[in-house]
């Protein structure tokens, strides 16, 4: 087999590996979507307890049947201006890979949509921005119904070093 084949077999085959359901939400009027085996629950917006001297996109913990979960924001993580949250806004808890194992975290999204289905046939993968701009938490780009939904890759919407923090909040 050629190179030029061989390429063509591994990007098909990585397109077949990110179709699935995914969970879709808002953030700031574009759309994302998680994958829905990462999903472990929804829930409306619960007291959050701050904890001090975190990141700015760490809103706190959350106190979940017993288990204490840090909470990030997924604006202030990805840059964009904070809101007020609304009777809209939710707490997806997502489960993600940790240093020490799976790691329970709550992120703050702006309102949730749906379920849907999404072929490998409607996955792009993700555009370069240049060497600045670091896109390892967008898995690809979907095309649904006209529109293009950013599916990101949650076990990368942290740095090492953010996670390892985190981790130590949850213990």
């Amino acid at each position: 087999m050629n190179e030029l084949a061989e390429n063509t077999d591994v990007i098909a085959e990585n397109k077949v590996a990110k179709e699935g359901k995914y969970l879709t939400f808002t953030l700031a009027d574009e759309e994302y979507g998680i994958g829905i085996r990462k999903i472990k629950e929804i829930i409306g917006i619960i007291p959050i307890t701050s904890v001090p001297q975190t990141p700015r996109f760490v809103r706190g913990v959350v106190n979940l049947r017993g288990k204490v979960i840090p909470v990030i924001d997924l604006r202030l993580r990805f840059d964009m201006d904070s809101i007020d949250y609304t009777e809209r806004t939710v707490i997806v808890v997502v489960e993600i890979e940790g240093s020490s194992g799976m790691i329970q975290l709550g992120v703050v999204v702006d309102s949730v949509s749906e379920v849907i289905n999404i072929y490998a046939k409607d996955i792009e993968d993700t555009p370069s921005f240049g060497m600045t701009v670091n896109t390892e938490y967008i898995m690809g780009m979907a095309k649904v119904d006209g529109k293009v939904k950013i599916l990101l890759n949650i076990d990368n919407a942290l740095s090492l070093e953010e996670l390892s923090d985190l981790e130590a909040m949850d213990e």
